[in-house]
């Protein structure tokens, strides 16, 4: 078992049992790592100046990643009704996730642009051209 800082980080190493059921447990800590990470990003994208993004989608993307591999072979009948609403929960959850990432990435968009407009203003008002330096 590897008991690195990082370990949390990476994927479990499961296959669904032969069987075709995934056991109950497992399936609901996996759901619930997701919605811990998506409620985390969702909190942090725009109050959290230091909230590093990157590594953010990087862990909803390894948690979805694990979901995925642990229902495959399974069909919706095999599901628990607490596995179905935690899905249906997380789905609602990434819904606004994805609401809130989107309008961040607008705002920085916004900003960038502001920015290029002031450099461009700074540049065109004559103040650092070869005209001024010349006389």
């Amino acid at each position: 078992m590897d008991y690195s800082p990082y370990s949390e980080q990476l994927p479990a190493r499961m296959a669904a049992p032969s069987h075709g059921t995934m056991p109950p447990s497992s399936l609901a800590a996996i759901i619930g790592r997701i919605e811990e990470a998506v409620d985390e990003e969702t909190a942090s994208v725009g109050s959290d100046l230091g909230f590093d993004l990157k590594a953010s989608n990087a862990r909803k993307s390894r948690g979805l990643y694990e979901l995925t591999r642990a229902m495959r072979g399974l069909s919706p009948h095999d599901l628990r009704a607490e596995h179905r609403d935690g899905i249906l929960r997380l789905r609602e959850k990434l819904e606004r996730n994805e609401t809130v990432i989107r309008a961040h990435m607008e705002a920085v968009g916004e900003v960038a642009s502001l920015i290029q407009s002031a450099i461009r203003l700074a540049e065109e008002d004559g103040t650092y051209s070869s005209a001024e330096f010349s006389r």
